[in-house]
């Protein structure tokens, strides 16, 4: 496993295995490319670290997953066919982004614990947190105050981002794919955990029927007593997954 840097020092990817890399793989939030090396070690591939997250630098600017797929999309190059494109969680927000942007370059995706669709519709913050941001905004609550009050709310994921990462976060937690799962041309593998929490399976059943209904092909595949980090959890079980869509 070795580091390879990409425009410029902008990205940074674990490469796995010998000769020209078959698979790219993007890891959920607050992890990196490394949490792939149990499903990759021996496979030729790159496990990026995505922008703000293990050597990659932050981008500069608040984006979604898509600003985040135009952002690697240099990496495409890199592949002398569309490559096997994995992602997990966040990652895989990415990947559908990335699939429906160039999609002659973008073979197979896996996808594996990815909120591609809201569960349940935003709701409004709590009235107290409301109370307290109108005050912050009219100068009587100081900023040591309201980044209190943010982080007693905010999830762990919230509370271990800064700056440009922690306004990213928001942005994406309040984004779903509906339009991108019906524009997809790649075929679609889905390997879930029957015991996420984060992402149930019911996630994954209906991104599974939004997808096969408007003409894609998609299947899932659940695994008993997994949860939500499938790369770390079940990586021999991914790994076969991947092993078969590179065929």
């Amino acid at each position: 496993m070795a580091l390879r840097s990409f425009g410029d020092g902008a990205l940074f990817a674990e490469s796995f295995g010998e000769g020209s890399p078959k698979v790219l793989a993007l890891h959920g939030w607050g992890r990196r490319g490394a949490d792939f090396k149990a499903s990759l070690d021996g496979v030729p591939a790159l496990a990026l670290d995505l922008p703000g997250f293990g050597s990659s630098p932050a981008p500069e600017a608040v984006i979604g997953a898509d600003g985040y797929a135009e952002l690697v999309s240099d990496v495409l190059n890199t592949f002398s066919e569309p490559p096997v494109v994995v992602g997990h969680s966040f990652g895989g927000r990415v990947a559908v982004c990335l699939a429906v942007r160039s999609p002659d370059d973008v073979g197979p995706l896996i996808l594996t614990g990815v909120p591609l669709l809201r569960r349940v519709a935003p709701s409004k913050p709590a009235l107290g947190y409301r109370v307290v941001r109108a005050f912050h905004k009219a100068g009587i609550i100081s900023d040591s105050r309201m980044e209190a009050e943010k982080r007693k709310r905010g999830s762990a994921d919230y509370r271990a981002a800064t700056g440009v990462m922690r306004d990213i976060l928001v942005k994406v937690v309040n984004e779903d794919y509906p339009e991108q799962l019906k524009a997809l041309r790649s075929e679609v593998r889905m390997l879930w955990g029957a015991a996420d929490t984060e992402v149930p399976v019911d996630v994954a059943n209906r991104a599974l029927k939004m997808i096969n209904e408007s003409g894609g092909k998609a299947s899932l595949e659940t695994l008993d007593d997994v949860g939500h980090h499938v790369p770390l959890q079940a990586p021999d079980a991914l790994r076969t997954m991947i092993q078969a869509a590179m065929r």
